[in-house]
C-alpha cells in the first residue's frame, strides 16, 4: 500500500477523540501528530495514557491541569505531559484549534469513530478568497 508522506490538513480524515472534539493526525512510524478542535465550553475529563504528549495551542483558550498543575493556555502557550500522567482539559467559550505529537503513536485511537468531513477550523481558507 502506498503511504502519502505529503498531504493538506483538509484531505485528513477526523475522528471523534472525545464528545466535542475532533482530531485529524499524521502518522509516523513512532511518533502522531494531530491537529485537534475542541468545541466550545467542551471538556476532556481526566485520563492519562502511555505516550508522552506535547502540544501548542494555535487559537481559542483553555484551562489545562496536568499532574497537580494548572494553567490558563492561550494562542503560543505549550504543553508537556510525561507517560502515565493525569490531565484534563476545559475548553474556554469561543472554542479551541491545538496541536498535540504524542510519542509512541497513538494506536489506540485506531479504533476511534470518524467524524463528520468539513473542513478544518485551522488555518481558515488557504485558497486565497
Amino acid at each position: 500500500m502506498q503511504v502519502n508522506n505529503l498531504r493538506n490538513l483538509a484531505d485528513l480524515a477526523p475522528i471523534h477523540v472525545w464528545e466535542s472534539v475532533v482530531a485529524r493526525r499524521v502518522e509516523g512510524e513512532r511518533i502522531t501528530l494531530a491537529v485537534v478542535e475542541l468545541a466550545p465550553d467542551s471538556v476532556v475529563p481526566e485520563h492519562r495514557h502511555p505516550s508522552e504528549q506535547l502540544g501548542i495551542c494555535l487559537k481559542g483558550a483553555l484551562s489545562f491541569r496536568v499532574g497537580e498543575e494548572t494553567r490558563d493556555v492561550g494562542p503560543g502557550g505549550t504543553w508537556r505531559i510525561l507517560g502515565e500522567v493525569p490531565h484534563e482539559v476545559h475548553v474556554g467559550p469561543e472554542g479551541a484549534v491545538v496541536i498535540d505529537v504524542f510519542s509512541p503513536v497513538r494506536s489506540d485511537w485506531d479504533a476511534l469513530p470518524m467524524a463528520e468531513q468539513a473542513p478544518p477550523a485551522w488555518p481558515g481558507r488557504t485558497d486565497g478568497g
